[in-house]
């Protein structure tokens, strides 16, 4: 009986120790996060602001020449989902893209209703923790002009993009919220 109780002992003390190495590795990981990241800003933003939940926050984004026919632009809708407590995709941004809107359209429908109106995602992207895209845990799905959405490799294109949506969209939007 003796022999078991010593056993659940050391037991119980090598999962505290696993557990507290493993949250001083993260704690290191996160100082060691530029606290320039848009990333980095987005969260602090958003858990000093908004308790660390973001539910369905739409806007609207940047016009870009639509790549099947230059001569038109194609406006992007953006979808913010952020939740401190997930543990995977805690920070999710869906972007969708719609024929660009006349300022009457603009002034009639508000972002969610042109993101419904997208009807299917252009791109995903999925964060973990703070830092550049890419980092272990971080998903980019990008949809094909034959396919839905699907998992591509985070390019410096890639990591372009994101930090543009966040510091040019995303933050100014939720700082004037």
């Amino acid at each position: 009986m003796k022999r078991k109780n010593y056993m659940a002992a050391a037991l119980a003390a090598i999962s505290l120790l696993i557990i507290a190495a493993s949250s001083a590795w993260a704690k290191k990981k996160h100082e060691s996060v530029n606290p320039d990241d848009p990333t980095y800003k987005l969260y602090q933003l958003l858990n000093d602001s908004s308790a660390g939940k973001l539910t369905d926050y739409y806007l609207l984004a940047n016009l870009y020449p639509d790549p099947l026919d230059p001569s038109n632009e194609l406006q992007r809708v953006i979808r913010v989902d952020y939740d401190k407590d997930r543990f995977f995709g805690r920070l999710r941004i869906y972007v969708r893209s719609v024929g660009e809107l006349t300022p009457a359209q603009m002034k009639t429908y508000d972002a969610k209703q042109v993101f419904d109106f997208g009807e299917a995602d252009s791109a995903q992207y999925e964060k973990i923790n703070p830092g550049e895209l890419g980092e272990t845990g971080d998903l980019y799905l990008r949809a094909s002009s034959t396919g839905p959405l699907a998992p591509v490799a985070i390019t410096d294109d890639a990591r372009q993009d994101y930090d543009m949506l966040i510091t040019k969209y995303i933050l100014p939007a939720l700082q004037k919220k």
